[in-house]
């Protein structure tokens, strides 16, 4: 019966993938009914692209539960591993504090002051320019769900009233960028965290191995996105200000401490939920220097990953004879367009289990898992996150799927050639 069960499993996770490129059409839905009504509710609440996958794991959990009873599903249950979803929860919260937040705003504003003065160019191309380029790069230092919170909570102070091309165009690269930005260690990004320890993969490894590849795509993205939208970026976006965001030093240096030890013990759930309940209450004690926590962006995409997780490894049935039947190359480009269907930590950890993995054919593997990351808003884990926080600049607050996998695109194609070129596979 698990065989069929495993079958329900991906005929599911297929209609959760067309639902989230239909999330428009239930947002259409809800606005044709009167405003607090049933119907306007359900229709609202499937038109949020984070409950997708959620609410079909939990039908299918509700399913499998008709079909066997309750104690199979149960069982599976007890043997995943949520404490990815949960990490991201918390270092989300943490990320969006106004100190955090205050102190990334400043390095900023100094940075790309400095800048400007040194080019000529205009001051808000530049911090457009410096927030692409050293925001995802700073998810190898403090992850990368941490790392998209702070560039997302910057990006929806510069964006006003944008037209599409340029909202979906930097949704699109800030995706990429955040997937690849976490490439230089082995902590950082969700796809390498999953296998590094089975694959006794340290620091250098990653950078020697990565880091080339994902310096040059970086930059070259936003250099060339920059070039294309300067008349956009500098009429329909607002130059960032610190005025009124200000935190004093010792706040600011207790919120990076705490930071460091939630990433230090991003794998052990029972340390870094502890210290997050400890920070928590003390942003109760010093509740004059905080802003409410983002409780809700953080929850929402926890509840993303962990349908992901329900879902992910009932696919290992047709995932692992793709990837163990393939040569270098070939296992590049088909994770990278597996990776725009499936989460990308799931992808590398299916291939973890496949012992015949030379060390090349492991290196593709990781390679396209995190070139892929930016073509839709589940292949990379910290994508929902990105998305929640700018989510009200875009029109009925919803994510047009197929629009931001055309933005995501030429992008991505960067990725590829930067990899081609400098990868070691």
């Amino acid at each position: 019966m698990f065989d069929s069960i495993e079958k329900l499993a991906t005929f599911l996770f297929v209609v959760a993938l067309i639902h989230s490129f239909c999330v428009p059409l239930f947002a259409q839905k809800a606005n044709r009914y009167a405003k607090g009504s049933l119907a306007e509710k359900c229709f609202h609440l499937l038109s949020e692209v984070e409950i997708v996958f959620g609410f079909w794991a939990i039908i299918f959990l509700g399913l499998w539960t008709c079909l066997e009873g309750l104690k199979a599903p149960w069982q599976y249950l007890r043997t995943l591993n949520m404490t990815e979803p949960i990490f991201i929860f918390c270092i989300m919260v943490l990320a969006s504090t106004r100190p955090l937040v205050s102190f990334s705003m400043t390095a900023l504003l100094s940075l790309s002051d400095w800048a400007a003065k040194i080019s000529k160019v205009d001051i808000k191309l530049v911090q457009f320019f410096i927030l692409m380029t050293f925001g995802p790069l700073l998810g190898s230092l403090i992850t990368e769900p941490a790392a998209i919170t702070l560039v997302s909570l910057l990006l929806y102070r510069m964006l006003r009233a944008a037209d599409e091309k340029l909202l979906y165009g930097t949704l699109a690269l800030l995706f990429v960028n955040i997937s690849i930005g976490g490439g230089l260690t082995h902590f950082a990004a969700p796809p390498i965290l999953i296998v590094a320890k089975t694959w006794n993969w340290g620091i250098k490894d990653v950078f020697v191995n990565l880091g080339e590849s994902v310096l040059l795509a970086v930059f070259a993205n936003t250099v060339i996105f920059t070039l294309l939208f300067k008349k956009k970026i500098i009429s329909q976006m607002d130059q960032i200000s610190n005025e009124h965001f200000h935190s004093p030093l010792w706040m600011v240096g207790i919120h990076i401490l705490f930071l460091f030890l939630l990433v230090l013990n991003s794998h052990y759930l029972n340390i870094f939920f502890g210290l997050f309940i400890i920070f928590v209450a003390f942003t109760v004690v010093t509740k004059k220097f905080q802003d409410e926590l983002k409780f809700r962006q953080g929850a929402l995409v926890g509840f993303f990953l962990a349908g992901l997780i329900v879902f992910g490894t009932l696919q290992t049935w047709w995932l692992e004879p793709i990837l163990s039947s393939v040569d270098q190359m070939t296992l590049y480009f088909v994770t990278t367009f597996l990776t725009g269907i499936t989460d990308n930590a799931a992808l590398t950890y299916l291939g973890s289990q496949v012992p015949s993995l030379t060390e090349p054919m492991k290196w593709a593997l990781v390679s396209g898992a995190i070139s892929g990351g930016g073509l839709s808003i589940l292949a990379n884990a910290p994508n929902p996150a990105g998305f929640t926080i700018l989510s009200s600049k875009f029109p009925g607050n919803t994510l047009h799927a197929g629009k931001l996998l055309i933005a995501a695109l030429a992008p991505t194609v960067v990725v590829i050639i930067s990899f081609l070129l400098l990868g070691n596979f």
